[in-house]
């Protein structure tokens, strides 16, 4: 079935999803590591090339799906392609391993920086906060805006 949009998030959290083939864009790439599923990368340009290093090099969690030959990119062939993902998907190779186990640590960061007490909640609610406290007006009854209350955050708890 072909569908114009899916929920991403929700399809990279799935138990079953062994990997992920991403072109590297900040919410594929944010998603990848939320979801804690390795990646095989192939950027294109711009952003891209530099989240594909960030998950390749940085996190260790990834493979990319390029050659260079100088100071040019190269795409691989199908053969090669086909088996990249071979051997992406071979649990039994110690490499795989490392790079999945590294994926779900990186999943547990990126979670409990935005589960309660985390990093980004605190950042984000003293923001609402910040914000609701400042003299802005409510333009629908020109009253002064309230309080933020933190279960406004609620979403954010996966």
């Amino acid at each position: 079935m072909v569908v114009p949009w899916c929920d991403q998030l929700r399809v990279l959290c799935h138990p079953s999803v062994g990997g992920f083939w991403s072109h590297c864009g900040l919410n594929s790439t944010s998603e990848a590591a939320f979801a804690g599923v390795a990646v095989l990368t192939f950027p294109i340009f711009w952003d891209q090339v530099t989240n594909s290093k960030m998950v390749v090099e940085d996190w260790k969690m990834g493979w990319k799906v390029k050659r260079g030959l100088g100071d040019e990119e190269v795409l691989v062939g199908r053969e090669e392609i086909k088996e990249v993902v071979r051997r992406f998907m071979d649990e039994e190779r110690e490499e795989v391993r490392g790079m999945r186990r590294r994926a779900g640590e990186v999943s547990g960061v990126r979670r409990r920086a935005v589960g309660k007490g985390g990093s980004s909640y605190e950042h984000i609610e003293a923001f609402l906060n910040d914000l609701c406290q400042s003299n802005a007006r409510d333009p629908d009854n020109n009253r002064a805006r309230g309080k933020f209350s933190s279960s406004m955050l609620q979403y954010m708890n996966m």
